[in-house]
């Protein structure tokens, strides 16, 4: 932004493209021990969430990536009781997550403390399931949590990271894979964010490869729009410890007793599609 130009722009060196949005000021910024999180106030887009300059949400679209990395592969599984968050320290996939009254507990790790701290504050609405009694928040590095686990104690891996950059590259490889597997109950599910699949698709490709050499039976990629990042496609993709991916309980999702924006049975079957393009990476 400058002073000439009241818009914030994220501009991507990888596919040649940016992508702006119009402010009317800067609200707050700290720098962690980690990053510098930016909060920014926009014309249309309600409040913007900024980290290292890179763009992590807005108000107004940020419920199509949080229920994408919480519903489907909590329909997915078939009882769905203990579930690890890694990262998503916003908290909006914590709140999506909280919505299934059949999790038992769900432990959010996010390394720093911060971005829950910006988010209480300026994005409250995303925080509102942080009491929730089955909710446990800690701040620490999730790398090392996924690797001191007791074995076989999670039903579900929610990996809501940032890119594989900085704090989060290291969320990215065969050895963590091989420490969510080792946590994994049998028929357990991993989920990651897995960036644009029209720019990054060799990046979902090294994430599928390195999910089965560390263990998980079968992969898929699901794609869902998401304007506020790059190329405004995103994708997450799963990995199950033994099991199948190709359907989810529809009937539960169908009767689902709580209130969603975007997820519902037929936006989960549409993610399921595989593009021409990426038929590459299989199912």
């Amino acid at each position: 932004m400058t002073k000439d130009s009241p818009w914030f722009y994220e501009n991507f060196e990888q596919s040649g493209s940016a992508i702006g949005f119009r402010v009317t000021g800067k609200l707050d910024e700290v720098r962690s021990a980690f990053q510098l999180i930016e909060i920014w106030n926009t014309t249309d887009w309600g409040k913007l969430m900024v980290i290292d300059g890179a763009i992590m949400l807005t108000s107004r679209d940020n419920f199509l990536y949080h229920e994408m990395m919480a519903h489907p592969v909590l329909f997915t599984h078939t009882n769905p009781k203990r579930v690890v968050i890694i990262g998503g320290g916003d908290c909006g996939t914590l709140r999506e997550v909280l919505k299934h009254k059949e999790v038992e507990n769900a432990v959010q790790v996010d390394i720093d403390e911060q971005v829950t701290r910006m988010s209480e504050k300026y994005f409250p609405e995303l925080c509102e399931s942080n009491h929730d009694p089955r909710a446990e928040l800690l701040f620490d590095d999730g790398i090392a949590y996924m690797r001191n686990i007791a074995p076989e104690s999670v039903d579900v891996v929610i990996v809501d990271s940032t890119d594989p950059v900085g704090p989060a590259e290291g969320l990215f490889n065969e050895a963590f894979y091989a420490s969510c597997a080792r946590a994994l109950r049998s028929g357990g599910i991993l989920v990651q964010q897995s960036e644009s699949p029209l720019v990054h698709l060799s990046l979902i490709k090294a994430m599928r490869h390195h999910m089965a050499v560390a263990g998980f039976a079968h992969s898929r990629t699901l794609t869902f729009p998401q304007p506020c990042y790059p190329t405004g496609w995103w994708s997450c993709t799963l990995a199950r410890k033994g099991g199948e991916l190709s359907g989810f309980r529809e009937r539960g999702a169908y009767s689902k007793t709580f209130s969603t924006r975007y997820y519902n049975v037929e936006t989960h079957r549409a993610a399921l599609a595989t593009p021409e393009f990426m038929r590459e990476l299989g199912d």
